[in-house]
This record gives structure tokens, C-alpha cells and sequence, in this order.
């Protein structure tokens, strides 16, 4: 169990320290989990706020083609309050990795309550 344990963990390592993790328009850095490539290829940009709907166990978003640069047809996705990270602006912030069919980091900015 032990063995099993520490290969997870060397590999979860080597997987984030080989991400291309990029920064966000506003000068902080996106986590090396949820990036992968660069400003005009990489799988997190900024997303516009009417796309995300605040619910009480979480977020609502809501992209179609022209939301990020990924998308190109309609998405829909739930995600509990529990697994966004914070956004380090005032922007919501999406990870579509590896396909733009998978949610992988939201980034909410701080509700202030």
C-alpha cells in the first residue's frame, strides 16, 4: 500500500512540474495543474462573468464559441462552490484540459463574504 502511495505521489510531482503553465492577462500565474501551453495555445483564459451564474451550492457556466478560444460548440457545466479556486482578479478564469468537453480549474474571484 505504502509502494502504491508513493508512485501516485512522484507521478502527481512529475505532472505538475511539467506543465507549460502560463499567466493570466492581469500578471499572475494560472497553477501548473490546471495549464497547459501558453497565452495564445493554453487551455485557461478569462471567461465573461454573464457566462457564470452563482448558485447556492456553486457556479453555473455556461460557454458557446467566442467565450474561449477552445470552445466551439455549447457547454454547460455545474461545479461545487468546494472545488473553484480563487481568482487573483477580479475575473472568472476556465481550464479546458484535455478537451473543451473537460472542466479541469475554475477560477472565481473573491465574493467578499
Amino acid at each position: 500500500m505504502r509502494n502504491i502511495t508513493m508512485i501516485t505521489m512522484i507521478a502527481y510531482a512529475s505532472c505538475v512540474g511539467s506543465s507549460q503553465a502560463h499567466d493570466a492577462k492581469s500578471g499572475w500565474k494560472y497553477d501548473g495543474f490546471c495549464c497547459n501551453g501558453n497565452n495564445h495555445t493554453g487551455d485557461c483564459q478569462m471567461i465573461p462573468t454573464k457566462n457564470v451564474k452563482v448558485t447556492k451550492g456553486g457556479y453555473e457556466i455556461s460557454l458557446g464559441p467566442g467565450d474561449h478560444r477552445l470552445v466551439t460548440r455549447h457547454h454547460n457545466f455545474s461545479l461545487p462552490q468546494s472545488e473553484a479556486r480563487r481568482s487573483k482578479d477580479e475575473d472568472y478564469h476556465l481550464c479546458l484540459y484535455p478537451t473543451e468537453d473537460t472542466l479541469r480549474c475554475f477560477y472565481a474571484p473573491d465574493m467578499g463574504f
